[in-house]
């Protein structure tokens, strides 16, 4: 069977919704690389959309899976816990930025987790009102949908989302707003839509990812912290794409020495195996009535093995430092790239490894080229490449290597790219 005659199959059973970037059918892979049905290898700039920071198939969590399944594969965690969930649990709370007593739950989605984080402040403060970010990104279920700040693909066609849901700028040149318009625009809304003694969080991404890789400036992320204390707002950090390493911290808000009421987790948090968390302050956490939290397949045995192993190999292989060291030779390597084409990409930026450049028309930062994207994107797999692309205006490529990638893999791989982009553009 060949990646055409697979991907036949698939559009017959498939809903088109639910569409994939690439006709190529994994057969196997093996740390940054991976190989499809035809024997054909591709260097991994994507990693399942960051979530294998570890690399694919890393052997301690192979080891640790197989391990658990032996013993057990399930039983729910809310009727028959086991040591691996208590564990974990332990582990991040202690990870978990700032000096408060923290408690956890696990769910399976990063979703799941987004919807936690509201229910867990709402039944803590009592209100009703939540704040995003234009551009962010939190999830594809109907409340998630409502606090991401872009319409399509997410949200087109699937409203009406759940009221008491604002958005404000988010500060980026791309969005062309400032430090100063993101909190004027909150002000405005507790003068307009909502008092702050309505408003149950404030949610934020420490970098969009959806939204283009944009960071959030240090100063909001204080200047939110001091409002949410003002108004005993809970303050949420959405840090599905941006923990477990993949920004040069085990956890992005370190850099602003911020401590968030709640932090979503998920992705890179076990190596490929669904799970995900909300790591929050013990009073918030504990908020909600026994019962009120939890999923059938929440805290699985097995992802929880696989997560305990994810912090391991961090630990051991000294992964968070591998991310910064990742992030200067792309950085390094892109910029090069930019100098060849300065009417093209207006920015090349990223925190540790999560990487991106952002593409322009004729040399106007106003002017994204979202077709040149596309059609980066459309021939990767030619050059032997998976890449993705994100951004609110759809032209940005996005790189997030396995923090495991080897100097020789991820060299050869950022040369692919520059072939493949000399070869859309020199014409």
């Amino acid at each position: 069977m060949n990646n055409h005659e697979l991907q036949n199959r698939k559009n017959k059973v498939f809903a088109r919704g639910q569409g994939n970037a690439y006709p190529i059918y994994v057969k196997h892979a093996k740390n940054a690389e991976l190989w499809d049905v035809e024997d054909n290898r591709y260097i991994d700039f994507g990693t399942g959309i960051a979530v294998c920071n570890t690399g694919h198939s890393h052997p301690k969590i192979v080891a640790a899976v197989k391990a658990q399944i032996e013993n057990f594969s399930h039983t729910c965690v809310m009727v028959n816990p086991y040591e691996v969930a208590v564990e974990l649990a332990e582990k991040l709370t202690k990870l978990a930025p700032g000096d408060s007593e923290k408690k956890a739950i696990f769910v399976t989605t990063g979703a799941e987790a987004v919807e936690n984080c509201v229910k867990i402040a709402k039944a803590y403060t009592g209100r009703r009102g939540v704040i995003a970010f234009n551009g962010s990104f939190h999830g594809r279920t109907n409340l998630t949908m409502g606090l991401t700040g872009k319409i399509a693909p997410y949200k087109k066609a699937f409203g009406p989302f759940p009221g008491d849901i604002y958005h404000v700028p988010f500060p980026a040149s791309s969005y062309g707003a400032t430090i100063e318009d993101s909190l004027k625009a909150i002000k405005n809304l507790f003068k307009v839509d909502i008092e702050p003694s309505d408003v149950a969080a404030i949610i934020i991404e420490p970098v969009q990812g959806e939204g283009g890789f944009y960071s959030t400036p240090v100063e909001l992320l204080q200047e939110l912290r001091k409002i949410c204390d003002e108004h005993g707002i809970v303050l949420i950090a959405d840090e599905i794409q941006t923990g477990f390493g993949r920004t040069g911290k085990m956890f992005n808000c370190e850099y602003s020495g911020v401590e968030p009421d709640l932090i979503t987790m998920a992705k890179g948090i076990a190596g490929g195996y669904p799970l995900s968390a909300v790591v929050g302050k013990q009073e918030i956490m504990d908020a909600p009535i026994p019962g009120a939290l939890g999923g059938t397949y929440g805290g699985s045995p097995v992802a929880c093995a696989a997560a305990l192993a994810v912090l391991k190999i961090m630990e051991e292989e000294n992964l968070i430092n591998r991310s910064n060291e990742i992030g200067k030779t792309f950085n390094s390597r892109l910029s090069e790239l930019q100098s060849q084409f300065p009417d093209l990409i207006s920015d090349v930026r990223n925190k540790g490894a999560m990487i991106a450049i952002e593409l322009m028309c004729d040399g106007n930062p106003d002017k994204p080229n979202a077709d040149l994207t596309k059609a980066i994107i459309s021939k990767a797999a030619e050059f032997g490449l998976i890449l993705l692309s994100c951004g609110f205006n759809s032209n940005v490529i996005r790189f997030l290597p396995a923090l495991t990638i080897s100097d020789d893999i991820m060299n050869e791989g950022l040369d692919k790219f520059a072939d493949l982009f000399s070869s859309l553009v020199e014409k």
